[in-house]
Order: structure tokens, then sequence, then C-alpha cells
């Protein structure tokens, strides 16, 4: 019986504190920790051109458009650099050239895009 009794009053215990209003320093901690999480997509893009320059470039365009358009005007205004996403951490660059595509040339690039 006794046993039984201290199931009851851990349970009630463990209820209360659920119930326990928040404060605001943990309020404060939870947008902390929310401000620094980071939201990551994936994505892939294609392009084809006669070197492989010209193909990489179309391939990061579409990278870039695919996951925003504003970083691809800004990209685009800028000195375009293969693996730069404005506003966005890249990570896990991955690029294949190979002959094909209706320009000679054709270039996937694969990257993680983290804001």
């Amino acid at each position: 019986m006794k046993a039984i009794s201290a199931a009851i009053a851990a349970a009630l215990a463990t209820a209360l504190v659920a119930m326990a209003p928040v404060t605001d320093e943990a309020l404060a901690q939870g947008a902390k920790a929310a401000k620094g999480a980071r939201t990551c997509v994936n994505k892939a893009g294609q392009g084809t051109g006669s070197t492989d320059d010209n193909a990489r470039f179309q391939a990061w365009e579409a990278v870039l458009q695919a996951a925003s358009w504003s970083s691809w005007a800004s990209w685009m205004s800028s000195a375009n650099v293969i693996g730069h996403a404005p506003g966005y951490q890249v990570k896990n660059l991955r690029q294949r050239c190979r002959a094909g595509g209706g320009l000679g040339r054709e270039c996937t690039i694969q990257a993680t895009l983290c804001q």
C-alpha cells in the first residue's frame, strides 16, 4: 500500500510541476534557443554550357533560384562566385560536370543552404 501511495504522490508532483506557470526567464531561454536554430534546405541545380564554367554558372543559378529569388538577385549583382549564396551559409557543396547537354557540357551542383 505504501508503494502505491508513493507512486501516486510522485505522479501528482510531476503533474503539478507540469502545470506550474512558465516564468519570463524560461520564455527568454526558449526564445534564445529558437533564435539560434538554423533552417537548412538541400537544393540541386543542373546547367549546360559550352564550358564547365558556363554550365556551373547555370547550375548554381538554379540552386539559388530554388532557395530564394532575392539571394539569386543579390548574387547576380555581385562577383558571381559559385558556392556563395547571399544570406545563407553554404555547406556540403558538391558538383559534377560531364560531356552532354545541349551546348556540350553539363554540370550538376548540390548544396545545403542554411539561414
